[in-house]
């Protein structure tokens, strides 16, 4: 592996109800490795960790009020990177180097960390999709999924004040890389030129503020979001937005409200980039957000949008007669 940010490592929210948390992440499908009334540790299948804790615990300054992100935790491949960064972060506020790796502060004002990655290759058996030109599932059906358990922390979505300062600083001084922007409102980018469509996103709102909008989790393909989201519905936790996919990505997503701040969502099949890739402008719009979404998701028992009625017949496709 060459010298670069694999990815996220971990991130640490604090929050108001750590039963609740505890519950929704449970329920999310990581493992839970840690319990105190400190702090509360899962996991994703790779190694990479989710860390809660009571908002009564010192962490790094908060960029909004109200449950959230505190900090982010990104993994490199080697010493070398992390040495490399720590000369490019030293005049960064906040900026620390130690035996937990080189810490600083990003221009929105949330604590960001580097380590050396904790992250475990894994190895899984997903739904391969038949289409017109390939055909590699024969004799085989595609998987359904009762419930999703995560592979990995993909992404995460900041609102900033200045998307321009910010980019520059995770560009610049980290090495992340433009895959696609809206011009002057937000941008898409990710660890490497070879990998996903993107680690991170930043975007300005009409209304510039920093605070979190949503953490992504990658899951196996287009039947796990759609499990792990029924799961999610039948728990009783709320959708925001979803089923639906992505233009910019390619991803489909299921989007959930997240008791210990912003947004949560279960993503698959993004784009995979490497250096040939040319960066997209695009004006920001509905129809480019989500070729198509449900609004307030699917009901995990009947199956069909939430509070539509149920088919009286025995499948869904009988006649109402």
């Amino acid at each position: 592996m060459n010298d670069i940010i694999v990815g996220i490592d971990q991130i640490t929210y604090s929050a108001d109800d750590l039963n609740a948390c505890r519950a929704f992440f449970t329920d999310w499908g990581l493992s839970l490795t840690e319990d105190s009334p400190s702090r509360l540790v899962f996991q994703t299948l790779n190694g990479c960790r989710v860390v809660v804790c009571p908002q009564s615990v010192d962490l790094p300054p908060a960029i909004e009020a109200g449950p959230t992100l505190r900090e982010v935790v990104w993994g490199v491949s080697s010493d070398a990177m992390l040495a490399a960064l720590a000369a490019r972060l030293a005049p960064a506020p906040g900026y620390v180097s130690g035996p937990d790796g080189v810490a600083c502060i990003d221009p929105n004002g949330m604590a960001i960390r580097f380590q050396r990655t904790r992250r475990q290759a894994v190895e899984l058996e997903c739904g391969a999709m038949n289409t017109w030109a390939s055909k590699p599932r024969v004799n085989r059906a595609s998987p359904i999924y009762d419930r999703a358990t995560p592979i990995d922390i993909g992404h995460v979505v900041f609102f900033v004040n200045d998307v321009n300062a910010t980019a520059r600083f995770y560009t610049e001084h980290c090495g992340f890389v433009l895959s696609d922007s809206y011009p002057q409102r937000g941008v898409f980018l990710r660890c490497d030129a070879s990998g996903g469509h993107h680690d991170l996103f930043l975007l300005q709102p009409p209304q510039a503020r920093a605070g979190l909008n949503h953490v992504a989790f990658t899951v196996r393909d287009i039947h796990e979001v759609f499990g792990g989201g029924l799961h999610m519905a039948r728990c009783g936790w709320d959708t925001q937005l979803g089923p639906g996919r992505h233009p910019v990505s390619s991803a489909y997503f299921w989007y959930f409200k997240n008791p210990a701040g912003g947004l949560i969502e279960y993503y698959a099949d993004e784009d995979q980039l490497d250096e040939r890739w040319l960066p997209r402008e695009f004006e920001p719009g509905p129809t480019v957000f989500a070729e198509w979404a449900i609004d307030g998701g699917l009901d995990g028992n009947t199956r069909r949008q939430k509070n539509a009625d149920s088919a009286p017949g025995r499948f869904l496709t009988d006649r109402r007669d």
